[in-house]
């Protein structure tokens, strides 16, 4: 219970519990997440070509959309990342509009 997702009561948390991160090694993209109830279930996937750039942003987005799409509309979702612009994204989202 000392990590962060013990202190914010995660554990305890009814739905799915899934983090996700993307990389870059040598222009070959990536994104993926883990689904933590399930340990053997991963999710990933190349993102754009060598050529183009690799920015975390991109990245990042990349992994949450994977995640959105998979993810069944009824079910409870609770998402970890490191991403402070995914952050500021997803929080224009949410309330009114």
């Amino acid at each position: 219970m000392g990590t962060e997702i013990g202190m914010l009561g995660g554990y305890g948390f009814q739905g799915k519990v899934a983090a996700g991160d993307g990389s870059d090694n040598k222009g070959n993209m990536g994104a993926g997440y883990n689904n933590l109830r399930r340990k053997k279930e991963k999710h990933k996937c190349k993102v754009g070509r060598k050529a183009e750039s690799s920015g975390s942003n991109r990245l990042e987005f990349a992994t949450f959309f994977l995640l959105l799409r998979d993810a069944p509309i009824e079910e409870l979702l609770l998402y970890l990342w490191d991403n402070q612009s995914l952050l500021k994204a997803v929080n224009r989202w949410i309330g009114e509009g």
